[in-house]
């Protein structure tokens, strides 16, 4: 039989059939000696082949089908290994934060990269719009713009006052979309917002640590009432790149590929060379200063671990 993997809990994964009947299934051992280099050689999003166990209502995973794309970050647990977040993705939406938790733009931009590595479409949607103070909305809106100009949809949103949930629906109408941010910026909630009916779990906010408490444990694919429908992802604290070159990088940042081929040196990193055509548009402030320091962060980190803050 034919089906999707719509959850994951690390040893069993809920299958969706063609008919939309939901299996529980178990991943055939040999599966996992393929050579995937990862801890988890099934994701959510993946279209597999299974067949029923003989006398019983559960499943054996048989074979994963080639993926269109993945999400991908380092492991966190295990050096050398990668973690798919999820596969199969016809948009990214980055879910982030001004204030309760506050999201950073290293965060963001790692996150962008690795859509651009797998040619994956991103959105940025800043939520709990109705929570910011008048410089909080200033240094929002200059987000949204830089990020805008560079082909990402981006706009605010309110969970809680269903502000923009119309613009957000119709972004992701007929798609199937990741929701991915730190815990705490609201990602269940703006599910609830989308499809009241589903009822996903919300966490409060730590008061300790201003860092949200996980509240999905496992990665969900949940359909939606108005036709899409969405990857829930666990928080994520940190988004370490996986399986890129150093050299490549830069090609991930929409202003500086435009900007390469103007460059002195074909092989400039854009760090240090004379001539460089990225510097210099910092330097005339077309490329923005801290979109640049993101660059450098990146390009330097030897392990390409990464953590939350700027």
């Amino acid at each position: 039989m034919k089906g999707k993997v719509i959850k994951s809990t690390g040893s069993w994964y809920v299958v969706s059939d063609e008919q939309g009947k939901r299996w529980e299934c178990r991943l055939r051992g040999k599966i996992r000696l393929d050579g995937l280099r990862s801890t988890n050689p099934v994701a959510v999003g993946d279209n597999v082949l299974f067949e029923q166990e003989p006398g019983k209502e559960t499943g054996v995973i048989k074979t994963i089908e080639p993926r269109n794309n993945v999400i991908v970050r380092k492991s966190v647990n295990l050096s050398k290994a990668s973690h798919i977040i999820a596969s199969n993705v016809d948009l990214a939406i980055v879910v982030a934060t001004i204030t309760q938790p506050r999201t950073s733009t290293g965060f963001i931009d790692r996150f962008l990269v690795t859509a651009e590595a797998y040619h994956i479409p991103a959105a940025l949607i800043f939520n709990k719009c109705d929570l910011w103070d008048e410089s909080q909305r200033e240094e929002a809106n200059d987000l949204m713009q830089y990020y805008q100009k560079l082909g990402y949809v981006s706009f605010a949103v309110s969970a809680k006052k269903g502000h923009a949930i119309d613009q957000l629906k119709n972004l992701m109408k007929d798609k199937i979309c990741l929701f991915a941010g730190h815990s705490g910026v609201g990602k269940s909630a703006l599910v609830n917002a989308l499809d009241p009916d589903l009822n996903v779990r919300i966490g409060e906010i730590s008061d300790v640590y201003n860092k949200g408490k996980h509240t999905t444990t496992f990665a969900e694919m949940h359909p939606l009432a108005f036709g899409a429908w969405i990857v829930d992802t666990p928080g994520i604290r940190e988004f370490a790149l996986y399986d890129m070159e150093k050299e490549t990088l830069a090609q991930r940042f929409p202003e500086m590929r435009d900007r390469m081929s103007q460059c002195r040196f074909a092989n400039c990193t854009h760090t240090h060379e004379p001539g460089c055509a990225v510097k210099q548009a910092v330097d005339d402030h077309d490329i923005a200063p801290w979109r640049y320091s993101n660059y450098l962060r990146m390009y330097n980190d030897e392990d390409w671990s990464y953590g939350t803050d700027d």
